[in-house]
């Protein structure tokens, strides 16, 4: 299936789609070595915006400033 054919899928279906797709990301993130250290920082982070100690934006928010310095 290509983009084009994606998008003109029906909205049921694109969801059906992307629960599969982050489940089987979920499956192999599991699975992965990741080292402590990398679950140390993530597990800060998360209790930062937890507590409303972290600033959150939205996606649409943040991505044109990728890559820029």
């Amino acid at each position: 299936m290509n983009t084009a054919e994606l998008r003109e899928l029906p909205i049921d279906q694109k969801i059906r789609i992307m629960e599969t797709l982050w489940d089987d990301f979920r499956e192999r993130f599991e699975r992965r070595d990741i080292p402590q250290r990398h679950k140390d920082l993530l597990d800060q982070r998360r209790e930062r915006a937890k507590n409303g100690e972290a600033e959150i934006h939205d996606w649409d928010s943040v991505k044109g400033t990728i890559g820029r310095a």
